[in-house]
């Protein structure tokens, strides 16, 4: 079984100072098998962790669109924000990506989704975030789970990592796989090992944002 770490953000996104290679010597060490990268609007993060590791690391983008965030894996093309859900799953698809929706019911960030709006792609993506580890109300991550079972959806889990010491809160176990196809034969398989990041790691991104538009991104 692989421990799959599904969701983090490396220097490369505005909020996080995590270098490529910290993210990836932090996997090593913690036993995690397989880990998508999945920076902002962006995957040069992810590029070069998995320069660093291809064994071990997923291409992936965390994209804002129009309405709430989209979470892909095996990631060819950069996304850019801001285009219609619809146009970044055509994109993602053209590309053979994973699909998955982040954090779909937390109302306290910036990417979350109205019900109706999801129901709308709910037949286009491979699955949706059930467990997200930064999620400071238990009550989002519950509503998420219990959607992805009222439409039988298929779930991710993942730590929403913007720092090094939260990589694994939130992983899951599965199977062998080698690419997008794969992925979406196992994933419903997973094995879920979750718990919640104390909602004092917001005040880290925070920082990190703060530290960029001050002094700009540190060489990575």
């Amino acid at each position: 079984m692989l421990r799959v770490e599904f969701h983090c953000h490396t220097i490369y996104s505005k909020d996080s100072l995590t270098r490529p290679e910290t993210l990836v010597e932090t996997c090593q060490r913690k036993g995690i098998n397989r880990v998508v990268v999945t920076d902002h609007n962006g995957i040069t993060g992810a590029q070069k962790a998995y320069q660093l590791d291809p064994e071990r690391v997923i291409i992936g983008e965390e994209i804002m669109t129009t309405q709430g965030e989209i979470l892909a894996a095996f990631v060819q093309e950069e996304i850019p924000e801001g285009l219609e859900p619809g146009e970044v799953i055509k994109r993602l698809r053209q590309q053979d990506a994973f699909i998955s929706v982040s954090h779909p019911f937390d109302v306290l960030r910036q990417g979350h989704w109205e019900e109706m709006q999801l129901l709308g792609i709910l037949p286009l993506v491979d699955a949706i975030e059930t467990f997200n580890a930064r999620c400071m109300q238990a009550r989002f991550n519950d509503k998420a789970k219990d959607f992805a079972h009222k439409y039988n959806m298929a779930g991710t889990v993942g730590s929403d990592a913007h720092t090094a010491f939260e990589l694994g809160k939130a992983s899951l176990l599965l199977p062998e796989f080698s690419d997008a196809d794969g992925l979406r034969k196992v994933i419903r398989s997973g094995e879920p090992d979750v718990m919640l990041s104390s909602p004092l790691v917001h005040f880290t991104s925070r920082y990190a944002t703060w530290r960029k538009k001050l002094l700009g991104r540190p060489s990575s």
